[in-house]
């Protein structure tokens, strides 16, 4: 009902307008519901079927989280275990706690199991067993990378004597770098590997760079600090800080009693 724009609507033609648009919704509504009705008809098996799959999938996922960490719980029991019969000087006892889990515990505890059973092999004398087992981890390509690497490092120091120095820089050199958590074990012995090579000047600026890392531990720092400096390598960074630190001035017992040089 189209009116002029200055004139307003009377009352009847207010009510009149006001009925339309209810008649109006009340269509949409009606319709927005033979729409829904339609959809369930057509697609409602088909929701009903995605939600139970859902809920069977969110129930099995917790489930088999609950699973691993019970899982999880009981190896590391086993392990406590095993490590207290060590302790305790049994390490035959001890080995054999530990095979169960070498062979079929989950992923990280089989790889820790068959390390601790190479340490006992290594301490009983058999160097053949140890660097078997701590081949077998680092060869396997399920166990995670920080339990390969150690048992490669350990595998090449049980068998050092054995192995061409070409091998030794081969396998060890990507763990013999600067941020690596072994670079302080891997880098000497792949300077040895260069000193078998006559490779001095290799050598001794490795074992300068290991010395100078202070992430390594103090005592692989001291001793590679020696190895370079025989080497005719300076492995020192501040003299007066090594003079402070050196066996000499903790025995006078204050590292003041240590003359600093004058510069």
């Amino acid at each position: 009902m189209a009116l002029p724009p200055d004139k307003k609507p009377s009352t009847a033609e207010q009510r009149a307008l006001a009925q339309q648009d209810v008649f109006m919704r009340e269509v949409d509504d009606a319709l927005r519901e033979d729409q829904l009705k339609d959809a369930l008809q057509r697609h409602g098996r088909l929701a009903i079927a995605l939600l139970i799959g859902l809920l069977v999938a969110l129930g099995g996922w917790l489930w088999w989280r609950e699973h691993q960490q019970a899982v999880a719980g009981e190896a590391g029991e086993k392990l406590i275990v095993a490590l207290d019969q060590v302790e305790a000087g049994r390490l035959t006892s001890g080995y054999a706690d530990l095979e169960p889990l070498a062979k079929d515990g989950p992923e990280g505890a089989r790889a820790a199991a068959r390390l601790m059973q190479a340490g006992i092999a290594l301490e009983q004398g058999n160097r053949a067993q140890a660097a078997k087992l701590f081949a077998e981890v680092a060869g396997d390509g399920d166990t995670p990378k920080p339990y390969r690497d150690v048992a490669t490092l350990r595998e090449v120091a049980t068998t050092f004597d054995t192995l061409p120095p070409a091998t030794v820089i081969a396998r060890l050199k990507p763990l013999a770098v600067p941020g690596n958590p072994w670079f302080g074990s891997a880098g000497e012995l792949v300077g040895a590997a260069y000193l078998k090579q006559g490779r001095n000047d290799l050598a001794g600026a490795l074992f300068a760079q290991i010395a100078k890392d202070e992430t390594v531990p103090a005592t692989l720092r001291a001793r590679t600090r020696q190895l370079a400096g025989l080497l005719g390598v300076d492995a020192i960074e501040d003299v007066n800080q090594a003079l402070a630190n050196s066996p000499l001035a903790t025995a006078a017992g204050a590292p003041a009693a240590v003359q600093p040089i004058q510069e």
